[in-house]
């Protein structure tokens, strides 16, 4: 088929087939699903410029789905997702405005992967030996918990900085934290989101976790909220700059609908550690498809 915005003959068949798999565990995982959309787009061919703007505009769509189904399951603080918006707005623009430079220079399609491929890594690396220590945590001392964080201290340190002005997160379990962490957070994911063309959760989510302290199923639901602006917003900044293909973003959500609430209603079933660990995963198949590309191995 034919995407006469982006330039491109793309098999519909397989934007849906990419639409429904990232949606699944974008649901699970509380992730637009960029980190593997955009790969796979890029893979097949999709321009990279196009491929940020037009995953932004699909990741829109699927995470209100997956949202509306994790607000249903209690696992959705919306104060705190408020509080990231306003950070991640500003972060997604100044990845755009680098985004625009690298075009003029004809370097997009290298730099933006070589970024991939180091972000990823560092995530899968961290996130996997963290989940691995907390299932054995469970394990060795019989916690009925359902959610186990093995490293704790990162948390605690980064509530103990008092700059004014604080503020609680009944919903999340926070005390007391200092709004400048959190807008924090919400700026180096969004410059994330507003680069690679995503919405920044597959960062935002272990952060959520790791360094404001929240419980994962919250801040996997707490997340999907915080994608819809972001995302949202990438899309319009993108479509100013003429890296849309709306058509092709559709044709990916006919899939992303259905699996977002498939991957929603499965985080019920799994504790904080195992969502973790199978999380940790899903960076490395992102990292093939760069490669690939790079290599310059297409799809056919």
């Amino acid at each position: 088929m034919e995407f006469p915005i982006a330039g491109v003959t793309v098999d519909p068949v397989a934007l849906m087939v990419i639409g429904f798999i990232v949606g699944v565990l974008g649901g699970f995982f509380g992730v637009g699903g960029g980190f593997l959309a955009a790969p796979f787009m890029f893979w097949i061919g999709v321009p990279m410029n196009f491929v940020v703007g037009t995953d932004l505009a699909h990741m829109t769509g699927k995470s209100i789905v997956a949202f509306k189904r994790h607000r249903a399951l209690g696992h959705v603080d919306i104060k705190l997702g408020a509080l990231m918006i306003v950070g991640t707005i500003t972060g997604v623009e100044i990845g755009a405005q680098v985004i625009e430079a690298l075009k003029e220079r004809e370097s997009v399609d290298t730099v933006i992967g070589i970024l991939y491929i180091f972000i990823l890594m560092l995530v899968t690396i961290f996130t996997a030996y963290e989940a691995i220590r907390s299932i054995r945590m469970m394990e060795t001392e019989k916690m009925d918990a359902k959610d186990v964080v093995g490293f704790k201290g990162i948390a605690r340190r980064i509530s103990g900085i008092k700059i004014p002005p604080m503020i609680s997160f009944p919903d999340s379990g926070i005390e007391s934290i200092s709004v400048w962490t959190v807008l924090g957070v919400g700026l180096i994911t969004g410059v994330l989101s507003g680069m690679l063309g995503v919405g920044g959760g597959f960062v935002r989510m272990p952060m959520m976790v790791y360094i404001l302290g929240i419980p994962t199923h919250v801040a996997v639901g707490t997340d999907l909220f915080e994608i819809i602006f972001s995302a949202g917003y990438g899309t319009l900044t993108h479509a100013i700059k003429g890296n849309v293909d709306i058509i092709m973003a559709l044709v990916m959500h006919t899939g992303a609908a259905i699996g977002a609430q498939i991957g929603a209603v499965s985080t019920q079933y799994f504790t904080g550690p195992r969502i973790r660990l199978f999380f940790s995963f899903l960076p490395l198949i992102g990292i093939i498809m760069v490669l690939l590309r790079l290599l310059g191995v297409v799809a056919i």
